[in-house]
Order: C-alpha cells, then sequence, then structure tokens
C-alpha cells in the first residue's frame, strides 16, 4: 500500500476474481446475483483452496458485505456488475488470484510504521504490512479500518492474515471509504461512471501516469475478465 495522509478515509492498497449482482446476499444464494453459488465448480476455482489458499471464502465475503450494502447495489444492474468486477479485479490483482495473505516482499515489512502518529505502532514496526484482499498497510490505516469496524487492529493486525470476514471487511472498508490519490472512494468512481482506471488511482496510484503501466494492464485485464463472466460492458477511462 502507498503512503498518503493518515486521515479516517486514508490508505491506499491493491486487489480476486468471480460474479453478478444483488439477487441473494445469503451464503447458500447467488454471489453477486451472478448464478455462483458457494458451491459451483467456478466460484471453488476462483475462490478456494482449487486456485487460491482458502483464507478468502465466500462465507467470508458474505459476511463482509453486511458491514457495506450498498457495495455492489447501487444503480443500474449493468453498474452493480461493473462495481463487483471492478473490486474483484483489484483484488485478484492484490492477492495473485487470493493466494497471497500477506505482503510478499517481507523487506518493505518494517517500513509502514509511521512513527508520528500519536498511537504508535504497539504491535512492533514490521506489524503492519500488506494484508488481506487489498493489502492493508500502515498504522494509521489499521487503526482507521479498525475503528470503523468495531475491531481493535492497531494492537492485533494479525486478524486481518487470520480471519476471512474480517480481511473482507478491511478490503470493502477501503473500497467504500478510501479515496488515494484519485479525490473519489472507488465505490463511487464506479456507480459515478468514472471507471476502473479511477478505482487504480484510489488504490495504488503509484502504478498511475506511467510509474507501472505492466501492473495497470494487469488490473485491467482482470476487470475485462470479470466482466466478461458478468455478462456486462467494461465501459470507458479502464486506464490511469
Amino acid at each position: 500500500m502507498r503512503r498518503i495522509a493518515p486521515t479516517a478515509d486514508a490508505g491506499s492498497r491493491r486487489a480476486s476474481r468471480a460474479s453478478r449482482v444483488a439477487r441473494s446476499r445469503s451464503s447458500s444464494g447467488y454471489f453477486f446475483g451472478a448464478g455462483i453459488t458457494r458451491s459451483s465448480p467456478r466460484f471453488r476455482c476462483l475462490h478456494q483452496t482449487r486456485c487460491g489458499t482458502g483464507f478468502y471464502t465466500y462465507a467470508g465475503l458474505v459476511d463482509a458485505m453486511k458491514k457495506y450494502p450498498a457495495f455492489a447495489t447501487i444503480g443500474s444492474d449493468t453498474v452493480k456488475r461493473q462495481e463487483a468486477a471492478a473490486f474483484l479485479a483489484n483484488v485478484s490483482h492484490e492477492t495473485g488470484g487470493l493466494v497471497y495473505i500477506d505482503e510478499v516482499n517481507t523487506a518493505n515489512w518494517p517500513h509502514y510504521c509511521d512513527t508520528s502518529q500519536p498511537y504508535g505502532c504497539p504491535a512492533g514496526q514490521p506489524a503492519y504490512h500488506g494484508r488481506g484482499p487489498i493489502q492493508l498497510s500502515w498504522n494509521f490505516n489499521y487503526k482507521a479500518a479498525g475503528d470503523a469496524l468495531g475491531v481493535d487492529l492497531l494492537n492485533n493486525p494479525n486478524l486481518v492474515g487470520t480471519d476471512s470476514s474480517i480481511s473482507w471487511q478491511t478490503g470493502l472498508w477501503y473500497w467504500m471509504t478510501g479515496t488515494g490519490n484519485a479525490g473519489t472512494t472507488s465505490h463511487n468512481a464506479m456507480v459515478n461512471g468514472q471507471g476502473f482506471g479511477t478505482t487504480i488511482r484510489a488504490i495504488n496510484s503509484i502504478e498511475c501516469n506511467g510509474g507501472n503501466p505492466a501492473q495497470v494492464q494487469s488490473r485491467v485485464n482482470l476487470y475485462n475478465q470479470f466482466t466478461a463472466i458478468l455478462g456486462v460492458p467494461a465501459g470507458g477511462n479502464l486506464s490511469c
């Protein structure tokens, strides 16, 4: 996650796979109404142990969505599905297809402690490295996410890597509230027609403006795959 100002909706990070939008949110129903159920082969391949770690479970995501009922439920069916596709594409990119829970580059781990914050880094300097579907990082982001979710993530950052529901909740927390350098949240970008490229800028803007075109293209490719699965056009402004 890129370094940004430690505000309540601050943060920045990265992001997974599958489905359609909003008919039923029960764990036994359709995932985003996409015709992908908890037991379907497609969901198992995209979201469970065959293609990932088994940590990022369907049940964990469904439980997390209860915290943010506006996620993928605003606008037309096309807009809802585009938002779902955008979230899942970023998550897939961030986690290597739901494989990685912790940031792979362990050399970066000690860098995410902003000692200027009055609460410091009580769990230890390396404890606030990237974790989860959007790779939550920095002590101030763990505190802000924990405050919003009612969980003490400042003192217990490992919960993002050990509790599937909490992990998914941090991803949705950033998606719904974090702006990065985009000036808007990823949720609002998709709902208001600003395009997938704006979500990249909100999550990891250092890739934009030629910073890392290969990473940007990876996200775009995944988004195109998900919109195809969900049967909707990708829309414009795909890159940043």
